[in-house]
């Protein structure tokens, strides 16, 4: 087999077709109730599927550089996998018993030892490393050096670094975090159930580091990174990189969604709330006394307090249409407004005929992929839909309305409405989330709050309220270990 044809994609596909990665609720050895099971002895199974596993993770140790004399597997389910690799290779095998025998030799490691060689060690799945461990303790009994061990599936709980304190590095042919992304752009599961795996893996974590003296150590960053950063990265959209760069430079990741009928109740919260936003959403189809002067006096605003403008003007229609919706009209929407969206129900068309329009304006869509209402059908396969839509149309798409992290490209702005700090909803089936929630754990990037400020008695002190918790919530998100 030619190892380097192998796809990685497909082989995630085949281990969920053979139902080797599981979703639902499963009780762990640990106790911990996890949606996510991995049974990956069903491959004994699957010959083919056999040989594909085993060429991928001693590709893996080719690719690594590592140098060793023999090999061991982790009992159970990475014996038949180590076997392949061994007599594909020409490679010594060790045996390790998880008991010793009380009769016979009474050994727990069979084959031919010499102390002083260096073994590596074969395993299906690692999630604290304990077995990695436990096998590693066993073949240094017998002298044998072991330095490094290759995982098929690493659920990234802290395994690597639990191994990489006790001096053995972990290489991983498959991150969980890969096999999410995987599947989700397949369609076999929705962004609902990701983010409900990636949150339990995030509180998860079986390692905790400690400090020489015994105390718990400074708190790791982890891989998410910073507005900063991301406004660096090359190829984001300019939008993307501005809005970003706004944030940080205001300390603000809040959106007010000025959804006021007067348009100089409109201004005045433009003017107040300015200084503490990095975006206002507008609607200015509900100002019941709107003239160009209104946006006129908006944009104004929005340079003197250094905010972006966002018409939540939600195009959907076919993309003549909306071309003439977005430039033309009583609003004249594109002139005035750096930020728009669209639903993807009417297709790509929809983008391509706003983007005829807003790119030669540096404007930017965002596109509607989840939406904070019950009963709202904008779920599963079709928030997969959106996500690739965007994926295909980054040139204006710079990002999504949705209710958690939908993208694992840090290119991509996701801003979420329905936050509220007190209020679990209203009449008309809007759902609020917290900004610890929206922010920390779901991973999004924009709290969008209304009637949380609205409705305040004062406004300006609701706001720097959720600006605060907003900004702490990225901070914290920022300082959770890995």
């Amino acid at each position: 087999m030619d190892n380097g044809n192998i796809s990685l994609e497909r082989l995630i596909l085949k281990l969920h077709d053979v139902h080797a990665v599981k979703f639902g609720t499963f009780k762990l050895k640990s106790g911990i109730t996890s949606p996510i099971y991995f049974d990956l002895r069903v491959i004994v199974s699957y010959p083919s599927l056999m040989n594909e596993v085993s060429s991928l993770l001693f590709q893996r140790a080719k690719e690594a550089g590592l140098k060793f004399n023999n090999v061991c597997g982790v009992p159970y389910t990475a014996l038949p996998l180590a076997t392949i690799i061994c007599a594909q290779n020409d490679l010594p095998m060790l045996i390790r018993r998880k008991e010793a025998k009380d009769y016979g030799t009474g050994r727990m490691i069979e084959g031919t030892i010499h102390p002083g060689e260096t073994c590596l060690i074969v395993e299906d799945v690692v999630t604290s490393g304990s077995s990695v461990f436990e096998t590693a303790q066993v073949l240094q009994k017998e002298g044998l050096k072991v330095t490094d061990a290759i995982v098929l599936m690493d659920r990234e709980q802290g395994g690597g670094e639990r191994l990489a304190k006790d001096g053995i590095t972990l290489h991983s042919v498959i991150s969980i975090s890969k096999l999410l992304d995987v599947l989700l752009e397949a369609g076999r599961i929705d962004a609902e159930v990701a983010q409900s795996v990636r949150r339990f893996i995030q509180e998860n974590s079986t390692f905790k580091p400690t400090k020489e003296n015994g105390s718990p150590a400074a708190k790791k960053p982890c891989t998410s990174l910073s507005y900063e950063a991301r406004a660096q990265l090359p190829g984001i959209h300019p939008m993307a990189s501005r809005l970003l760069k706004l944030m940080e430079e205001k300390k603000s990741n809040l959106c007010v969604s000025a959804d006021v009928t007067d348009s100089e109740e409109l201004l005045e919260v433009a003017e107040t709330l300015g200084p503490l936003i990095c975006v206002l959403k507008t609607h200015v189809d509900i100002l019941r006394n709107f003239t160009p002067d209104t946006t006129r006096r908006l944009s104004e605003l929005a340079d003197k307090h250094h905010f972006l403008i966002f018409e939540d003007r939600k195009f959907a229609d076919i993309g003549n249409t909306v071309k003439h919706q977005y430039e033309g009209g009583i609003y004249q929407i594109a002139s005035w407004s750096h930020i728009i969206n669209a639903h993807a129900v009417p297709g790509s068309g929809v983008v391509k005929g706003l983007e005829a329009v807003g790119k030669p304006l540096d404007r930017g869509c965002l596109l509607i992929a989840e939406m904070s209402s019950q009963g709202s059908l904008a779920t599963g396969p079709y928030t997969q839909a959106v996500v690739k839509m965007a994926d295909e149309h980054s040139d204006f798409v710079f990002g999504f309305i949705c209710g958690s992290k939908i993208s694992g490209k840090p290119e991509f702005i996701h801003m979420t409405p329905g936050v509220n700090m007190q209020s679990e909803g209203d009449s008309l089936g809007q759902q609020y989330t917290s900004p610890e929630e929206v922010i920390c754990t779901k991973g999004s990037d924009v709290i969008i709050v209304g009637r949380g400020i609205l409705a305040a008695a004062d406004r300006v002190k609701a706001a720097e309220a959720y600006k605060k918790a907003g900004w702490e919530a990225y901070l914290k998100r920022l300082s959770l270990t890995t």
